[in-house]
């Protein structure tokens, strides 16, 4: 931070201000008709600010002229000729063609709160140049608008495209409001940091406040600094307070960019500025606001009581299922089928959620009932790839859709008892009679269990298969689930070579569901 009340000639400077406290800068033109510029930009909050020029005295001119300090001193009790005077957050400047020469006063003032601001000042305007300067029109167009997407375009600054001095744009997207300079923008972004939390004068001074956000002590400053800088135990942790949500991004020298990653029917501000790289000053264009569209409006199915609803998902989606019972009831049971990978299910009743959990194959779920009930059921895709599930809901207790399961859908083969033409196999049952039936296809031996994952639909039933394919079907059961087990040889086969095998097993209802596929092959020589 600047710390001297001298501002220089072309250079900015950034300077602090604690509140209700004044603070009272120079700058001396030592000729009349000198061109002068004076830019003050707030940071992040409002200031009052005025020029005034007073005359320098006689002796001031020439050589040997007493120095700046002790001028200053004669006359610093003198309310000079007020030139201009200014209050709010705008970036706001002073330009005179022609200035008498004088000792000129800045005065400013935050009355809100503590704050920093930056001071540039200069007698050759013309050619210094260091702002960019903006084109003719200086809006930030949305030129399209998506759910999660907006793209800005903007007219280059004459000062990258004429000057061909080096310029980078800076975009700030945020959710409140517009920004008047990227300084601001700073100061918003490092208002978690311990700099903004700048201590009352007589309150809370302490040479580590000082150190932290900048300002050398009195006592040995130079030494302390350096060591207090790195040591973070006397640094206030920033990480007390909430994220600012705030996103800066410079984009080189394009002219449009995609914001990408919004949240859908959201309004965002976007602030743009052009920045010079050499100097690091620079300019605000007008900036504008956009509200992101609306999430495509998903339309809700409605399940019937006691019968099997077909439900698709693309990947990533969601769908949105509704159980109105038309009857009073006891308790509702959901039976849900994940025909591929698992799917996330939650099921609120009247807004209120009673169940969320992953489903893979068959599940069951039994929730108590209430007089004149809705049920809003929400099917989550998966990340990978499309979901498919059937799902049935019923106030029935006994209306079984889906066939109970064993926790193990795989089929076994036993290795020693392939023979040329036959392979023999087992899987599990339940303590539930089922039909169960067993269909062969043969495949090349190029088949691999990458094309067998992709062909495990469980959804799908012996319906779709050839006849051909049908080996048997059979019911069993047991009611000591130790022995639900049942063996099957499949013969007429061709030596040597390779088949899938599926079991499906078949619900009162008609609803099937099928077992995991299994690879198996003949043996060549017998």
């Amino acid at each position: 931070f600047h710390d001297s009340s001298v501002i220089p000639d072309g250079a900015e400077i950034s300077s602090y201000l604690f509140r209700d406290t004044p603070k009272r800068y120079f700058f001396v033109v030592e000729e009349d008709n000198t061109p002068l510029a004076v830019t003050v930009t707030p940071c992040d909050a409002p200031l009052e600010w005025k020029l005034s020029v007073q005359e320098l005295p006689e002796e001031a001119s020439g050589e040997g002229s007493e120095p700046l300090e002790q001028q200053k001193q004669q006359i610093t009790n003198e309310e000079g000729t007020e030139l201009f005077s200014y209050k709010g957050n705008d970036v706001e400047y002073f330009v005179s063609s022609s200035s008498p020469s004088g000792l000129y006063q800045l005065d400013l003032l935050s009355t809100e709160k503590d704050t920093h601001f930056k001071v540039y000042a200069t007698t050759t305007p013309e050619s210094d140049q260091p702002y960019p300067e903006l084109p003719y029109d200086p809006r930030i167009d949305v030129t399209s608008l998506g759910r999660t997407t907006v793209t800005l375009a903007w007219k280059p600054s004459p000062t990258a495209s004429l000057l061909k001095q080096p310029i980078q744009y800076c975009i700030v997207i945020n959710k409140e409001h517009n920004f008047k300079s990227l300084c601001a923008v700073e100061a918003k972004l490092g208002s978690d940091d311990a700099f903004m939390l700048a201590p009352k004068p007589g309150l809370d001074f302490s040479p580590f406040d000082f150190a932290h956000f900048g300002f050398p002590s009195d006592s040995n400053s130079g030494k302390e600094r350096a060591f207090l800088k790195s040591s973070s135990k006397f640094g206030r942790q920033p990480s007390s307070r909430p994220r600012v949500d705030l996103h800066k991004v410079c984009v080189g020298n394009k002219n449009i960019f995609t914001v990408s990653d919004l949240k859908p029917d959201t309004q965002y501000y976007f602030d743009m500025f052009a920045v010079n790289t050499d100097t690091n000053m620079s300019t605000a264009y007008v900036g504008t606001f956009a509200r992101t569209k609306e999430e495509a409006k998903q339309k809700t199915v409605e399940l019937k009581d006691g019968k099997v609803t077909d439900v698709f998902i693309k990947r990533k989606g969601a769908k949105f299922l509704r159980f109105a019972p038309v009857s009073s009831h006891q308790k509702v049971t959901f039976s849900v089928h994940s025909c591929l990978d698992a799917v996330p299910i939650q099921v609120r009743r009247d807004g209120k959620l009673l169940l969320s959990q992953n489903v893979e194959g068959v599940r069951q779920f039994q929730l108590r009932g209430k007089a004149k009930a809705k049920y809003l059921i929400r099917l989550k895709g998966s990340k990978k790839g499309a979901s498919v599930l059937k799902i049935l809901a019923t106030t029935r207790p006994n209306k079984q859709s889906f066939p109970s399961l064993p926790e193990d859908t795989r089929i076994k083969a036993f290795d020693k008892l392939r023979t040329c033409s036959s392979v023999t196999v087992a899987w599990l049952g339940t303590q539930e009679r089922n039909k169960f039936c067993i269909y062969k296809r043969e495949v090349d031996d190029s088949y691999s269990e990458e094309q067998k994952k992709r062909e495990q639909n469980q959804c799908l039933g012996p319906d779709t298969r050839k006849k051909s394919e049908k080996v048997l079907c059979k019911y069993f059961h047991s009611q000591n689930i130790q022995k639900a087990v049942t063996t099957e040889t499949i013969r007429g086969l061709q030596p040597g070579k390779s088949y899938l095998l599926d079991v499906y097993v078949i619900g009162h209802g008609g609803q099937s569901v099928k077992y995991q596929s299994k690879l198996v092959k003949t043996r060549k020589f017998c």
